[in-house]
């Protein structure tokens, strides 16, 4: 567990070496509805957010620079239905999240089964943080 804190995921810190990873992509999902109008086109009007979603992929080396133990604990999490709350490394609070999927891809497995290499990939869905943030994306 060495290295500067890149992101952290509640407790779980993304480090440069350890628990890191290599992307981070995020899908933010709006709802339009459409109007009918008179004699021209339909107009559209902006009823809201409807999801964001943020991907993150790494790969650990767990015998060289360790980060199993971290991602067990994220499994943990999402197991038991915890939310936890993201931040990147110039502190920008992404809000709470809800982690959705976790995939892992295990590979060069030494002769006691454990992998030499880790990929994965961790689905989060952003939940609606508080009253505040409800009343300026439009309602409760």
């Amino acid at each position: 567990m060495s290295g500067p804190v890149t992101l952290a995921l509640g407790p779980f810190m993304f480090r440069a070496h350890g628990f890191g990873f290599a992307g981070m992509a995020r899908k933010l999902d709006t709802s339009w509805a459409e109007v009918e109008t008179v004699g021209q086109l339909n107009d559209l009007q902006w009823t809201g957010p409807r999801s964001e979603i943020v991907t993150i992929n790494g790969v650990l080396f767990p015998k060289e620079f360790g980060g199993a133990t971290t991602l067990e604990g994220v499994r943990l999490a999402a197991k038991n239905g915890v939310p936890l709350m993201l931040v990147s490394l110039g502190g920008m609070v992404m809000g709470r999240h809800a982690i959705q999927k976790l995939d892992e891809d295990r590979s060069f497995h030494d002769r006691f089964g454990a992998p030499g290499r880790n990929a994965y990939t961790l689905e989060l869905k952003r939940m609606q943080s508080s009253v505040l943030d409800a009343l300026r994306n439009g309602g409760m």
